[in-house]
């Protein structure tokens, strides 16, 4: 266990040095915060200042389903757009070439398509996993959370194929499978331990704002700077799994490991299932 805290850390820490290295690749999550937060005010605002929203929740589960679907795919593509323009970045500075904001936007437009054909099949997925949730006692939540997690897992792949093989929605999704069941180990272990390492960040700045509120400090001026800190950190966050993700997809896919990562590091990351009862 403490071994692949460490590796986490490692992978962490190369994936920071890789942003370091280009901080342009920052730009894309803040561009996909920014417009997702238009998209969340252009949605509800209207329908919050109008009072329709509550109309709209008992004029049916149509109604409501159906905005609700409309919304979760504008926020899936918003969200995979820039995704796609992130990852075509960090693949080009990963095979020793440089490619701009403006041309990584570029490839993403190119395949709008796949992008649009992605973002229906998420959002159905939610949509699915929302109303079964809603429905369910506390048991079927957790065990729809498991084929939440289940589902993350098998498209953990989809939109580097997508963007990098040129291949549609469901090749994409049957490639991102085989590739897992190939593959699969202790993948998780790093994008779970890329995460901890946030919330700890996380909680530790929390902890802080909380200390200057008892010193002191305008509650206001400490909500905005945990929010700023969040916001901070959910954008480093957004990049470095975008780095971390396409540098196992390609290592995954040639078995050829990235130079900037480690090659042991990466091997152990995606370590070969041992074959035996029960595995495929």
């Amino acid at each position: 266990m403490f071994e692949s805290i460490g590796r986490s850390f490692e992978l962490v820490k190369t994936s920071w040095n890789i942003l370091m290295d280009d901080k342009k690749l920052l730009v894309f999550p803040v561009l996909s915060g920014i417009v997702t937060l238009i998209v969340i005010l252009s949605f509800f605002l209207p329908l919050l200042v109008s009072h329709a929203l509550m109309g709209m929740m008992d004029a049916g589960p149509v109604a409501y389903y159906g905005l609700l679907f409309l919304f979760y795919v504008v926020s899936y593509f918003v969200v995979i757009f820039f995704n796609t323009a992130l990852i075509s970045c960090v693949n080009a500075k990963l095979n020793g070439k440089d490619m701009s904001i403006s041309e990584g936007i570029s490839n993403s437009a190119k395949h709008l398509p796949a992008i649009l054909g992605w973002a229906i099949v998420s959002a159905t997925v939610g949509i699915v996993l929302h109303i079964l949730e809603r429905r369910s006692g506390w048991i079927g939540q957790i065990v729809l959370s498991l084929i939440g997690g289940a589902w993350a897992l098998v498209t953990y792949f989809v939109v580097p194929i997508l963007i990098l093989e040129d291949k549609g929605v469901f090749a994409s999704l049957g490639e991102s499978f085989a590739l897992i069941k190939k593959t699969w180990g202790e993948s998780i272990v790093g994008s779970v331990g890329i995460a901890i390492v946030f919330v700890v960040i996380g909680a530790i700045a929390a902890f802080g704002v909380v200390a200057t509120l008892l010193f002191g400090m305008p509650i206001i001026i400490g909500i905005a700077l945990f929010l700023f800190v969040v916001i901070v950190l959910a954008v480093i966050y957004s990049a470095m799994q975008g780095i971390y993700v396409t540098a196992l997809y390609t290592y995954a896919k040639t078995g050829t490991v990235p130079s900037a990562f480690n090659s042991d590091l990466i091997r152990n990351a995606f370590a070969q299932k041992q074959a035996g009862p029960g595995n495929i």
